[in-house]
């Protein structure tokens, strides 16, 4: 009986000894490598712009306080607040009577003087009537037509007139005030055109000239863009600023833009074709600069590179990638070089449009 326990023992000893050896020699089913993923963007050519972010203040191409030469009193009003009006209007006229009469009166002496003269002449032509006398009478109607020009500009002193087209301002006065030199009426502006004032660092002086492009934005009208280009440039550097301040034009047709407008501005000092990637996929080593990039075998390779101009979240690549090549974005931190990887492309947004929201370069 223990001869047979002993036997049993054995084998089932042997039995488990023979699974615990096949177990140990057979492979262990390990755990497949798992292929890392990673969001590639291409290398491409695109138009950017070199330029230069400012603050500006709009300014109207012409503007003007309508205020009164002389002390008199409000007879008429000729416009409503914020009207256009075209050059030579009418806008307020002042108590003229007196100066009405005035003209009347000098214009009916000169024609009495120059009636006198014509007779005079033919009488000194014929000798009937002495030279002198004739003198006399030129120098009554040279008088005379004085007079009527000293009345006519007092009348015209009394009719306040648009001196160029434009838009009205708020009326400031009513009709019978008394107003005196100074007053003021209501303003004038000419926005047909906008002038655009704004400051530049001196550093920038040789990249500036007339005919530069500059794009002006303005808080009251999100996401619209007004074109304009550069007119002048101060002849005097800020000695405390060591600023420039320079002036742009912006058609305003629309009458959008008013003066007093708080514009960012920004002043295009060169725009070229390049080649940029986004700003991601930099990896900087102290001072040199890498990116991972996928091969044709989706294989990760390391590769220096130059850079050129950054902007929010887009660099220019001066050398180390050829046009086309995929860059890795997205998945830097997962990937070594000599990886294997699957990629996805990264969604597509052009250098100007994230340049839109860039800082000054």
């Amino acid at each position: 009986m223990k001869k047979t326990i002993t036997i049993a023992i054995l084998v089932a000893a042997a039995t488990g000894y023979y699974f615990y050896i096949n177990q140990e020699n057979k492979p262990s089913p390990s755990r497949s490598a798992v292929t890392p993923n990673v969001v590639v963007s291409i290398a491409e050519m695109q138009p950017i712009r070199d330029e230069v972010e400012a603050l500006g203040t709009a300014k109207a191409n012409e503007s003007v306080s309508i205020t009164p030469k002389v002390t008199d009193m409000v007879t008429e009003l000729n416009f409503d607040d914020g009207d256009i009006v075209e050059k030579g209007r009418m806008l307020v006229r002042l108590q003229d009577r007196e100066q009405l009469a005035r003209v009347r009166v000098a214009s009916v002496q000169m024609n009495d003087h120059k009636r006198e003269l014509a007779r005079i002449s033919s009488l000194v032509t014929s000798q009937t009537v002495a030279e002198l006398e004739r003198d006399r009478l030129q120098t009554l109607m040279d008088t005379a037509k004085a007079e009527l020009d000293q009345a006519e500009s007092a009348l015209k002193d009394r009719h306040i007139l648009a001196p160029f087209s434009g838009r009205l301002g708020l009326r400031q006065v009513s009709l019978g005030s008394l107003v005196t030199p100074g007053t003021v009426i209501t303003t004038l502006d000419d926005i047909s055109v906008i002038k655009l004032d704004f400051s530049v660092p001196e550093r920038f002086l040789q990249s500036i000239a007339i005919g530069k492009s500059v794009e002006a934005s303005a808080v009251a009208f999100d996401n619209q863009v007004f074109n304009g280009k550069v007119v002048s440039v101060d002849s005097r550097v800020n000695p405390v600023t060591r600023a420039v301040i320079v002036r742009a034009e912006i058609p305003n047709k629309d009458l959008r833009l008013l003066p007093g407008m708080l514009m960012k501005v920004k002043l295009i000092k060169q725009s070229r074709d390049a080649l940029i990637i986004p700003e991601a996929a930099i990896i900087p080593i102290q001072q040199n600069h890498f990116v991972y990039l996928v091969n044709d075998d989706d294989v990760i390779e390391r590769r220096q590179v130059q850079i050129g101009l950054r902007k929010r979240g887009w660099v220019e690549i001066l050398d180390g990638i050829n046009i086309g090549e995929r860059i890795v974005t997205r998945g830097i931190l997962k990937v070594r070089p000599g990886n294997t990887v699957t990629t996805q492309p990264s969604e597509h947004f052009s250098f100007n449009e994230q340049a839109k929201v860039g800082p000054t370069v």
